[in-house]
C-alpha cells in the first residue's frame, strides 16, 4: 500500500492550492485578464531573449577588445623586460634581486594611473638560484592567482599565453575578473630563466557590462508593462461591449425582455450591438405571441373542460339509468349501453387528465406536503392492482431494500404516479413479472417499476412522457389511457424538485424510476437506485437481496 504524504508537505500543497484558486478563478472567467497575462508573458520571454542576445553580444564584444589589448600591451612589455635583462649587468645574486625588482617596477609604472595592470614575475623555473626573487609583484598579487594550466604553457616556452582567471591581492579574501598573460625571460648568462604575468582587471569591464545589464533590465520591464497596459487597454475596448451583451443577456433571460444595449459608433461592435437589439426585438415578439398563444390554449382547455362537467353530468345520470336497466333490453340494446358507460368512464377520466393539466399550465398546481412511507404506498398500490394483474396474468411485488423508506411529499400525487406506472406495465408491457423496487439514500428516495416485456425502442424513453405519445399510434384508445398519464406524472414529479426518468430496450423489458428528495424543498443530488437496471432476468429480486 502506497504511503501517504508527511502532514507537513500535504498542508503546504493546501496551502499552494488555497493561494491559486483565485488567480485560477481569474483566469478561468476573465477574458482580459487571460489576454493581457498571456501578452506580459510573451513580452517578458521575447523582450528577456532579445536582452539577453543583445547581453552575450556586448559582453562578448568587450571581452574581446579588452583581451586584444591586453595581449598587445603584454607583448610589448615582454620584449622591453627581455632588453632589459640582456643590457643588465648582474655580478652576484644580490644584484639579479636588484634587477628584477627594478624591472617589475618599471613594468609596473608604464601601467599609468590608476594602473591598467599588475606585474607579477615568478622564478627561477629550474627550482635553483636566488630564493628572494622567487615571486615579485608589483601590487602584492597572490601566486595563487596564477592558474596550473598557464603556469605549465609559459613554463613550456611556448611563447606569449593567457587565459581568463581569477585575482587574488595578498591579504585579501577578494577576487576579481581579470587576463592573464604570461611568458619567459631569460637572463643574459643563459643559465636561469623566470616567468613574467600580466594581470589586467576587468573591473571597467564589469561595471560597464552591470550597467548595461540593468539598463536592460529596466528597459524590459518599462517595455512588458507598456505592452500589458497597451493589450488592457485594446481588450478593454472589446471586452466592454462583450461584458454589457452578457449582462443584457442575463436580464433577457430572466424575463426583462425589454432590456437593450446602447449602440454607439458605426464600428464592428456599434453593428454587434444593433444586431443584438433585433434579436432580442424579435424574441420578445415572438415570445410575447407564444404566451399569447400558450394563454388562449390554457384558457380553451379550461374553459372546455369546465363547460362540459355539466352536459357530461347529465350524460352520465342518463347512461347509468340505461346502464342498471339493460337486463331489460335486447342484446344489441344491452351491448350499447355497455359501450356507452366504458366510453363515459374514459371521456371523464380525459376531463379530470385535461382539467389537472391546465393546473399544471397555469402555475396552480399547489403540493400537500406530509410525511409518507413509499414502502407502504407502493404496498398498497400493489393490493389495489392486484385483481386487475391476476386478470392479465401479471405477478406484481415489492423489492424493499432499505426499509422505509420516509419522504416529504403529497401522498395523492405520489401514489398517482406510481398507480399510473403500474397499470401501464400491466396494460402494455407484455410481462409476466412487474416488480416495484424501493430504496433511499442520504438525500434522497426512488421507486422503480420493472417490467420484462417488449421494452422500448431508442428514443421513446423520453417520448413516453409527451403528451398524447403513443409507442403505437395505431394501437385502440379502448384499451385505456388518455395519453396524459406520463405527462402529468412528469409534472407531478417536478412539482416534488425530483425525477421521473425512463430506460428500456427491446426484448429486455422497461423501468421507470422516481427520485424523490427528502425533505421538502431539496435538492435529491442522486438517485440511490440505478436507472439502467444491473440485471435483466426476471430474477433480480434473488440476486439483489430484495424482500418481498
Amino acid at each position: 500500500m502506497a504511503r501517504r504524504a508527511p502532514r507537513w508537505l500535504r498542508r503546504g500543497l493546501l496551502r499552494v492550492r488555497n493561494a491559486l484558486l483565485p488567480a485560477v478563478s481569474l483566469w478561468r472567467r476573465s477574458i482580459q485578464a487571460r489576454v493581457v497575462i498571456t501578452t506580459m508573458v510573451i513580452s517578458a520571454l521575447v523582450i528577456g531573449g532579445v536582452g539577453w542576445l543583445m547581453l552575450q553580444g556586448v559582453a562578448d564584444g568587450m571581452v574581446e577588445a579588452r583581451r586584444n589589448v591586453a595581449l598587445s600591451e603584454a607583448r610589448a612589455g615582454f620584449s622591453a623586460a627581455q632588453q632589459t635583462l640582456d643590457v643588465s649587468a648582474i655580478s652576484d645574486a644580490s644584484a639579479e634581486t636588484d634587477v628584477l625588482r627594478t624591472l617589475v617596477t618599471d613594468l609596473a609604472s608604464r601601467s599609468g594611473s590608476p594602473p591598467s595592470y599588475q606585474v607579477l614575475l615568478e622564478g627561477p623555473l629550474d627550482g635553483t638560484g636566488n630564493a628572494d626573487a622567487a615571486v615579485v609583484s608589483s601590487s602584492g598579487i597572490a601566486s595563487q592567482s596564477i592558474p596550473d594550466d598557464l603556469a605549465r604553457s609559459v613554463a613550456a616556452g611556448d611563447g606569449v599565453a593567457y587565459t581568463f582567471s581569477r585575482m587574488q591581492v595578498d591579504g585579501s579574501d577578494e577576487e576579481s575578473a581579470a587576463i592573464l598573460v604570461g611568458d619567459v625571460l631569460r637572463m643574459p648568462d643563459g643559465t636561469q630563466s623566470y616567468a613574467l604575468y600580466y594581470a589586467f582587471p576587468m573591473a571597467d569591464q564589469a561595471r560597464t557590462l552591470a550597467l548595461v545589464r540593468n539598463s536592460l533590465l529596466y528597459a524590459g520591464l518599462a517595455l512588458v508593462l507598456l505592452s500589458s497596459g497597451v493589450a488592457w487597454l485594446v481588450t478593454r475596448q472589446v471586452v466592454t461591449p462583450v461584458r454589457l451583451a452578457r449582462r443584457i443577456a442575463e436580464r433577457l433571460a430572466d424575463g426583462r425582455l425589454e432590456e437593450r444595449m446602447v449602440v454607439r459608433g458605426e464600428d464592428d461592435i456599434a453593428r454587434l450591438s444593433f444586431s443584438f437589439n433585433r434579436m432580442a426585438e424579435s424574441l420578445q415578439r415572438q415570445i410575447r405571441q407564444l404566451e399569447e398563444l400558450s394563454r388562449l390554449q390554457h384558457r380553451f382547455v379550461s374553459d372546455v373542460s369546465h363547460e362540459l362537467r355539466t352536459p357530461v353530468a347529465t350524460v352520465r345520470m342518463a347512461a347509468d339509468l340505461l346502464y342498471d336497466n339493460r337486463e331489460h333490453y335486447d342484446p344489441a340494446s344491452q351491448r350499447s349501453a355497455e359501450l356507452l358507460q366504458a366510453e363515459l368512464d374514459r371521456f371523464e377520466s380525459l376531463l379530470a387528465d385535461l382539467l389537472e393539466i391546465s393546473r399544471f399550465d397555469a402555475g396552480a398546481a399547489r403540493l400537500e406536503v406530509d410525511a409518507v412511507d413509499l414502502v407502504e404506498l407502493v404496498e398498497g398500490v400493489c393490493v389495489h392492482y392486484g385483481p386487475l394483474a391476476e386478470r392479465h396474468g401479471v405477478e406484481l411485488s415489492v423489492v424493499n431494500r432499505d426499509g422505509p423508506a420516509v419522504v416529504e411529499a403529497d401522498v395523492r400525487r405520489i401514489e398517482r404516479i406510481v398507480r399510473n406506472l403500474v397499470a401501464n406495465a400491466i396494460h402494455y408491457s407484455g410481462s409476466d413479472r412487474v416488480e416495484l423496487i424501493v430504496a433511499h439514500g442520504p438525500t434522497s428516495a426512488a421507486i422503480a417499476v420493472r417490467d420484462y416485456g417488449v421494452g422500448l425502442e431508442p428514443g421513446q424513453s423520453q417520448l413516453v412522457f409527451n403528451r398524447f405519445w403513443r409507442a403505437d399510434p395505431a394501437r385502440e384508445r379502448s384499451r385505456g389511457g388518455t395519453g396524459l398519464g406520463l405527462a402529468i406524472a412528469l409534472e407531478d414529479a417536478v412539482l416534488h424538485g425530483g425525477w421521473l426518468q425512463a430506460w428500456g430496450e427491446p426484448g429486455l423489458g422497461a423501468q421507470f424510476r422516481l427520485t424523490l428528495p427528502k425533505q421538502a424543498g431539496d435538492d435529491p443530488q442522486r438517485s440511490p437506485l440505478p436507472l439502467v437496471p444491473t440485471t435483466s432476468g426476471p430474477d433480480t429480486r434473488r440476486r439483489t437481496g430484495g424482500v418481498r
